[in-house]
């Protein structure tokens, strides 16, 4: 059931990926300190902001598996909700997560259900995602670990190494307050993830 879920995407993902896949790793280095107090702060900022909303274009890879798709993602507070479609088909899934509980629908067979949103996607998509720090990653903040930050010339964050993955943040909508990633490149191992960000929202919730 794995393999014939990642048929839907795998047509288009080599193309996405091509540019991901032939990356050099960079050298990482500490930020300095004022870096690292505007990073807290910009943190801060974005902690006050716990809804939120994102629609972009994705590309995966799992190894020898992978797919790509347009991606939105909406945040209200520690739920979330991300949908994934096929370029062509329009085919995808609908991950639903609350606090101890997670919903993943467009699978054959059903939807399938599980405590953990890690667990439930390994299982049933092969994807190892820790979802909790991509919240995070997203928009370009710490994951709550121990994390090494590279910063560009803007002072914002360029690399982050934690929790065995490496984010690269190709690119910033500085217009928006604070500013937030457009262009994403994270790996772990054989473990790839591509995002382009079309279009940020905020949903001040009720």
């Amino acid at each position: 059931m794995r393999r014939r879920a990642w048929l839907v995407w795998w047509p288009v993902v080599a193309v996405l990926l091509t540019a991901c896949s032939g990356l050099a790793p960079r050298q990482s280095a500490p930020g300095t300190a004022a870096a690292l107090e505007a990073l807290a702060q910009r943190e801060r900022e974005l902690d006050a902001r716990p809804n939120w909303s994102l629609e972009g274009r994705v590309a995966i890879r799992n190894g020898g598996e992978g797919g790509s798709g347009a991606l939105e993602w909406v945040q209200r507070g520690a739920a979330f909700r991300v949908t994934l479609r096929a370029p062509v088909t329009g085919q995808g899934w609908r991950l639903d997560v609350v606090p101890g509980h997670a919903r993943l629908e467009g699978l054959e067979g059903g939807p399938r259900e599980d405590v953990e949103a890690d667990r439930l996607l390994h299982e049933a998509l092969g994807l190892e995602v820790p979802t909790a720090r991509l919240v995070r990653w997203l928009r370009g903040q710490r994951g709550g670990g121990e994390a090494e930050v590279r910063f560009g010339p803007a002072g914002l964050p360029e690399t982050m190494v934690e929790a065995g993955w490496r984010i690269e943040y190709r690119d910033w909508f500085t217009a928006a307050d604070p500013p937030l990633p457009r262009r994403i490149e994270a790996r772990s191992g054989e473990r790839r993830l591509r995002l382009v960000v079309q279009r940020w929202g905020e949903d001040p919730g009720d």
